[in-house]
């Protein structure tokens, strides 16, 4: 079985997910649902451990040697993806039965945990795949579910975002599948490693330059990077909220990881970073988005949408790390893709009680929460103080990475707007704060979120604070997978 893990990963859930319309009952659909999440959750346990003790992990789907047949690669990048993925499911899972069971119809409910584990296992796929093709079918599987999962809101603007987010997602699918072809036409292979040996020696065809530049644009749609990022705050704002927590803590992070398996392994740092001017342009994209992004969620009444801009500012933070290129700069990015899953999947949670009880999570909504739900309100807060980057939180150290690594390059004025940029969400968060301890309550009859919400919420805070002050795993394992990046030697 340990041969098989790495298209266990992805079996696993695809499987389950049309098992669950035979399941009729909501409660047995959702236990089932998170026992393969939690199945996932120890395979990529055991992969990560088998690519850092032993190195990447090829399997050959069918024995077909590559690049004639589809392989599935297995190093330390996308094996800390894949940990992040499936662990982030299994907490958001937790608390699913309490939050679905309110926001969604019993006769939805068993459609919504097969729709969720299709998603789950195309952000599995894409991130296991060593095949440029089946990267396109994953992202298939996983953004038509998605479109359904969002559409399943109770807003009937919910209906609109899915629509906007297909139009938007099937041009960013198109623009990747044209990249594709321009470069299986020119290489003969959809094989990523075959790729990788092939393209440096045709880096100035014109036709390589096309293919990148969709490819570029067609992940960038689906990162949410600015300005291609008008779909998420609709998506994020009316989709159920634990679709939102799980989209906020998942696949934004998948998307960044396709970024920099093209960017760094498929085309190569000469060609992406030197050959052309992406390193000027990644890091102006991504600071622009930071005070862009800040800015808007300042003036957001409704909070969903609020931290929806956040994930755009966040998003861009690590876009600049890519840009900057060193090997500190990568693990800063590598180490914010762990941070934010932890940031926004806990706030995400959060919010999801305070929609449990009062039925909406708009500014007015939080008026003496810290009074009538102190531990929902303190794991906000907590949260919030992590989005900012204080110390003795995973927010600081992925932020002091980054700065350090421009400090590094000399580019003093990367870093003091990194600085900047993280004060802004200082106004933000102080808003919520402001309500819920400054404000008087609209009723004293509110009370604390349930537990089967609170619980998993406070997992995710909690790790907020355990990992900003233990950072050995996340540190070690990410600056092994930037140096495998930027030095192609195995992990």
């Amino acid at each position: 079985m340990f041969a098989h893990l790495p298209i266990l990963q992805v079996i696993l859930p695809l499987v389950a997910a049309p098992s669950c319309l035979i399941i009729r009952k909501s409660t047995l659909v959702w236990l089932f649902t998170l026992l393969v999440s939690f199945a996932a959750l120890v395979v990529s346990v055991l992969l990560l451990q088998q690519v850092y003790a032993e190195g990447a992990i090829s399997y050959r789907l069918g024995g077909w040697e590559a690049p004639w047949g589809i392989e599935y690669r297995i190093d330390l990048l996308n094996a800390w993806v894949l940990l992040i993925v499936s662990a982030l499911s299994s907490v958001v899972l937790a608390a699913a039965r309490t939050s679905v069971a309110q926001e969604l119809e019993a006769s939805r409910q068993t459609v919504f945990y097969a729709l969720y584990l299709l998603c789950f296992a195309g952000l599995l796929g894409i991130v296991a795949t060593g095949d440029v093709f089946n990267v396109f079918v994953f992202l298939e599987i996983s953004s038509l579910s998605t479109y359904a999962l969002i559409a399943l809101g109770r807003d009937r603007r919910a209906l609109w975002a899915a629509f906007q987010y297909l139009i938007m997602g099937t041009i960013g699918a198109t623009f990747l599948l044209i990249g594709i072809g321009f470069l299986y036409m020119m290489t003969g292979t959809l094989n990523m490693a075959d790729l990788a040996t092939l393209i440096p020696a045709m880096d100035q065809s014109t036709t390589v330059l096309a293919a990148f530049a969709f490819i570029f644009v067609g992940i960038c749609l689906k990162l949410a990077l600015f300005p291609l990022h008008m779909w998420l705050p609709n998506a994020y704002s009316c989709a159920p909220s634990i679709v939102t927590a799980f989209l906020a803590a998942t696949a934004t992070k998948v998307a960044l990881y396709l970024l920099l398996r093209f960017t760094f392994t498929v085309f190569g740092i000469q060609f992406s970073l030197s050959h052309l001017p992406m390193d000027t342009l990644l890091v102006g994209l991504g600071l622009v988005g930071v005070f862009a992004a800040s800015g808007v969620a300042i003036y957001q009444a409704n909070i969903k949408r609020m931290l929806a801009f956040s994930s755009v500012a966040q998003v861009g933070y690590m876009v600049v790390g890519i840009g900057i290129g060193t090997v500190t700069a990568l693990q800063a990015t590598l180490l914010h893709l762990f941070n934010h899953a932890l940031m926004k999947g806990g706030l995400f949670l959060a919010l999801a009680g305070l929609v449990y009880r009062l039925g909406g999570c708009r500014i007015e909504h939080f008026n003496g929460l810290g009074r009538t739900m102190p531990w929902t309100m303190a794991a906000i807060v907590i949260g919030g103080i992590s989005l900012i980057g204080m110390p003795l939180t995973v927010g600081f150290v992925s932020k002091w990475y980054l700065i350090a690594a421009a400090i590094e390059q000399q580019l003093w004025w990367v870093a003091v707007l990194v600085v900047l940029g993280s004060l802004l969400a200082v106004v933000y968060i102080w808003r919520l704060v402001e309500a819920a301890y400054f404000q008087p309550a609209n009723s004293d009859a509110v009370t604390e979120a349930p537990l089967g919400i609170l619980l998993p919420t406070w997992l995710l805070i909690a790790a907020n604070i355990y990992f900003g002050i233990d950072t050995r795993l996340p540190v070690e394992v990410t600056a092994a997978a930037a140096q495998f990046l930027i030095g192609g030697a195995a992990p």
